[in-house]
C-alpha cells in the first residue's frame, strides 16, 4: 500500500517535464521532494493529486488507479496544498477551512463537517484568526489557514507544495511538527520544500529530482551524499557534521 508511479511522462505544450519516471513512495512515511526549481517536483505532485492527466504511464495511490477515482473519491484519498492560493470571495477563515470537507457535504454543511473544520483549525493554532476574512490575512497566516483547509479534508494521503513558504522560522518548526505527528498517527505525507537543511531534519524518505528525473543516492546507507547534491543543484554542495547531526553547505 503505496504511492506507485510507473513510466510517467507528461509534458506542456509538447515540451517534456517528465519522462518515464518510476518510483514508489512508501505508505506512513513523510517523502521529501528535493530539487532546483523547474525540475519537476510541483509537476509531479499534480499528477499524483490528480490535477493532471499522464500522457503516459501510471499512478496508483493506496493501491487505487488514480484514474478510475471519481473526484470525490480522489478527494477524500488526497489532499493537495498548491504554492499559492488567490481567494476570489471576502470568506472567512472558518468558512474556507469547511470547504475542505466539499466531498463530504450533499446539500449543506453537518455538525460533524463543522467539527472537524474547527479541529483542524485548533491544530494549527490559528484558533484567533477563525472569524477573520480570509483575503486580510497576511501570506503566512493564509498558508496556515490553506493548510487547516487540507486537514479538514480528512485525507489519507497529504500531498504539500512549499508549505512553509511565508512562514517564518517559529511557524516552519510548528508546521513540520504537526506533520511528523500526522504521519505518526498513519498519514503519508509527501512534501516539497526548498530548503534541503529543514527537509533531511524532518524527511523519512527523499526523492532528488532533476530535469525531470529521478536521481538515486549511490549509498544507500545514506539519504545523500555531496556528490548527489552537487548533481542535484548544480553547484558544489559539502557536509558538514555538528551537535550529532549532519548539514549541507554550498561549497566555497
Amino acid at each position: 500500500m503505496e504511492i506507485n508511479i510507473k513510466n510517467l511522462t507528461f509534458g506542456y505544450s509538447g515540451r517534456p517535464v517528465l519522462e518515464n519516471v518510476s518510483i514508489r513512495i512508501p505508505e506512513r512515511k513523510l517523502t521529501v521532494m528535493i530539487g532546483k526549481n523547474g525540475s519537476g517536483k510541483s509537476t509531479l505532485l499534480k499528477l499524483i493529486a490528480g490535477m493532471y492527466t499522464p500522457q503516459k504511464g501510471s499512478i496508483e495511490v493506496l493501491g487505487k488507479d488514480l484514474k478510475r477515482l471519481s473526484l470525490s473519491e480522489r478527494a477524500r484519498l488526497i489532499g493537495f496544498l498548491t504554492q499559492s492560493h488567490n481567494p476570489v470571495f471576502p470568506f472567512t477563515v472558518e468558512d474556507v477551512v469547511l470547504t475542505g470537507r466539499a466531498s463530504y457535504i450533499f446539500s449543506t454543511p453537518r455538525e460533524i463537517d463543522r467539527l472537524e473544520s474547527q479541529r483542524a483549525i485548533s491544530q494549527m493554532g490559528i484558533e484567533e484568526l477563525r472569524t477573520r476574512p480570509y483575503s486580510e490575512l497576511s501570506a503566512g497566516e493564509q498558508q496556515l489557514v490553506m493548510i487547516a483547509r487540507v486537514l479538514a479534508q480528512k485525507a489519507r494521503v497529504l500531498l504539500l507544495d512549499e508549505p512553509t513558504s511565508h512562514l517564518d522560522l517559529p511557524n516552519q518548526v510548528r508546521l513540520l511538527n504537526i506533520v511528523k505527528d500526522l504521519v505518526a498517527s498513519g498519514l503519508t505525507v509527501v512534501l516539497v520544500i526548498h530548503d534541503p537543511n529543514m527537509g533531511f531534519m524532518y524527511g523519512d524518505d527523499f526523492i532528488f529530482m532533476k530535469n525531470g528525473s529521478i536521481l538515486q543516492p549511490s549509498e544507500e546507507k545514506e539519504p545523500y551524499n555531496s556528490k548527489l547534491l552537487s548533481d542535484v543543484f548544480g553547484i558544489e554542495i559539502k557536509i558538514a557534521s555538528g551537535d550529532g547531526k549532519r548539514w549541507i553547505i554550498p561549497g566555497i
